[in-house]
């Protein structure tokens, strides 16, 4: 993508952004928008240092997520196949506003922007600059923006958004029910959510050799009514989970008024 056409999309990006919920001018660059500066005050459990890697952030989309689907999912859908099964879940097309969290190199978050037209746009947000680095150099497409924040208060208002998206990622992000409260209130009326995260399974031994797992790698095991349980008591309908493997793929809507 030409460099006016990013410029445009980083205009777009900074007319969201509420000014009450930010402290700092965001600084564009690195070719994204940038709350956190130098640093992010994020915990480093193993799993999200990885996340903050540049060798993790350049060969993401080329291999380590299909070889993570294969351990998680045991043979479960390829990465494209999910970006293909989000942009379904999320019922995208037309002049939405989406809102990818914990984008990564932005291998979903472009794949978004295609489905949309018109004043359409895509917002990946990581707190990871390695990560941001790479989505820019590879994953700008027209209609697309990136910005470095803090998932856990995100600079926008609320209702600002009409899908969010967040996949492989809330298992690893610091407080990840305070994420997912902040991924609702964005939502608008008549928004959907998709999210793809880990699931601890049923019966022992079983949930105890996972959950020993994922405490080892700094990864959050998530049972199975934990996540649905959140979005049916924020009012959300529709809720759609399916589980394979050690993983889980949900999906809801905030209903109109």
């Amino acid at each position: 993508m030409t460099h006016p056409e990013r410029e445009r999309g980083l205009t777009r990006l900074r007319s969201l952004l509420d000014p009450a919920r930010i402290d700092r001018e965001p600084d564009a660059s690195a070719g994204y928008l940038d709350l956190l500066g130098e640093t992010s005050g994020q915990p480093r459990t193993p799993a999200q240092l990885a996340m903050q890697s540049r060798l993790v952030a350049a060969v993401y989309q080329r291999g380590w997520r299909n070889g993570l689907n294969m351990v998680m999912g045991l043979g479960g859908p390829s990465a494209a196949e999910e970006r293909q099964e989000a942009v379904r879940a999320l019922e995208l097309g037309g002049a939405q506003r989406v809102l990818d969290v914990a984008c990564g190199p932005g291998n979903f978050t472009h794949v978004f922007a295609e489905a949309l037209t018109g004043d359409g746009l895509a917002v990946g947000l990581d707190a990871s600059a390695p990560m941001l680095a790479t989505a820019v150099a590879e994953n700008v497409v027209p209609r697309v923006a990136y910005l470095r924040a803090d998932a856990r208060r995100m600079p926008f208002p609320d209702a600002g958004f009409d899908a969010v998206c967040c996949y492989a990622a809330l298992y690893l992000v610091p407080e990840p029910f305070t994420v997912l409260v902040e991924m609702l209130r964005v939502l608008a009326p008549g928004g959907r959510i998709a999210l793809m995260t880990s699931y601890r399974g049923s019966g022992q031994p079983r949930r105890s050799v996972r959950t020993v797992l994922g405490w080892a790698a700094g990864m959050r095991l998530f049972d199975r009514d934990e996540l649905t349980g959140v979005l049916r008591a924020s009012g959300l309908v529709d809720i759609q989970q399916q589980l394979r493997g050690v993983t889980q793929f949900v999906n809801a809507r905030r209903p109109t008024p």
